[in-house]
């Protein structure tokens, strides 16, 4: 974006006046407002320059392989105005890597993507993960020696376990055989009992 003289005055002079506070004259105030309108419009021209060129670059890119050198010369141009190579781009380019200009560029789209999803999942990832060491009992109660006095709930007593009972001394322990009586050979089904 490139100011005029007089807009670069108007832009000096409300710089000059946001560092030191004084009234400004009606006129000032206009000519301010006046260079904030034109910067929107300017800002304004610049989305509908690069929607434009980024859906021109779309249309070459379905035409390939026959507008090679048209998409190639877009996809520089969008490249230089910060564009970042989407997956149909690389794919496109691995079509026309037989071209020294779509070899190259493959070589700088890759970089530019990886680039690109390195700093996305930078800003997704938390940060180094640390201990827990506000546990009870953990690693902070060895190197603390004064513990934290937070009131400890009281705890009831366990209501006491049925002690097992003792074996009668008159009663012999029983044998594995009575624990566990031998198996009985299977009766055959009543019609071959018949039949015998």
């Amino acid at each position: 974006m490139a100011f005029s003289a007089d807009e670069l005055r108007v832009l000096r002079r409300a710089l000059a006046v946001a560092l030191h506070p004084a009234p400004l004259a009606d006129a000032d105030v206009h000519d301010c407002l006046r260079l904030a309108g034109s910067v929107d419009e300017a800002v304004r021209e610049a989305n509908r320059l690069h929607a434009f060129l980024l859906a021109d670059l779309a249309r070459y890119r379905t035409a390939l392989p026959g507008s090679a050198r048209g998409y190639l010369e877009l996809l520089q141009d969008a490249l230089a105005a910060g564009y970042a190579p989407t997956p149909d781009d690389l794919a496109a380019l691995r079509g026309l890597r037989a071209l020294p200009v779509a070899a190259a560029l493959l070589e700088r789209c890759r970089r530019l993507a990886e680039h690109s999803v390195r700093a996305r999942l930078a800003a997704v990832t938390p940060g180094p993960r640390t201990r827990l060491l506000a546990l009870p009992g953990g690693r902070a109660a060895a190197q603390d020696p004064k513990p934290q006095s937070r009131p400890q709930p009281k705890s009831e007593p366990a209501p006491a376990r049925p002690q097992p009972k003792a074996p009668r001394p008159d009663r012999p322990v029983p044998t594995p055989g009575e624990v566990f009586p031998p198996r009985r050979k299977p009766l055959p089904p009543p019609a071959a009992r018949a039949a015998g």
